[in-house]
């Protein structure tokens, strides 16, 4: 359907580019989805030292404390949120040929490219990640995880 449609995949990229943060927009309508972002924007003394931890590659749970989330998926948060609004500024650059001269439109291409690729490997990483935890995927999937998993890998959360 898309083979040979250039114009028409050009199209949906810019569409779908423009619509990426209408989930988070229309999250904000949800108390519990707010109360999540506060929670991922505040870093506490056990996130430095479950950070420390994570750069020692030191992997007991007692060396990682955690609350509801952990400090590497606050750092992944606000790297993926970061990273949307460059893509989404960068695109509209590319996207509007008025906006911009030649040469800020040329930059906007170097670094739209490189963040997609960028972006794609970390979310591979990610995706690899919560391969090798089933109860982190059915979380994911239903919201829902079992008491004693969440005491195991976030003994600080208090839900």
């Amino acid at each position: 359907v898309l083979i040979g449609r250039r114009d028409l995949v050009v199209r949906l990229h810019e569409w779908a580019g423009l619509a990426l943060p209408a989930p988070v927009l229309l999250g904000l309508a949800s108390r519990a989805f707010r109360a999540d972002l506060r929670l991922l924007d505040r870093f506490g003394p056990h996130d430095k030292v479950w950070l420390r931890a994570a750069l020692r590659r030191d992997k007991r749970r007692s060396a990682r404390p955690a609350g509801k989330f952990n400090a590497g998926q606050k750092v992944y948060a606000a790297w993926i949120a970061g990273a949307a609004l460059v893509m989404l500024g960068t695109g509209l650059l590319m996207w509007f040929t008025r906006l911009a001269p030649l040469t800020w439109r040329t930059g906007a291409t170097f670094v739209h490219d490189w963040l997609a690729l960028t972006v794609g490997v970390v979310l591979a990483g990610h995706i690899g990640m919560a391969l090798g935890d089933p109860e982190a995927r059915r979380g994911l999937r239903t919201g829902l995880v079992s008491r004693r998993w969440a005491e195991r890998e976030h003994p600080l959360w208090r839900p």
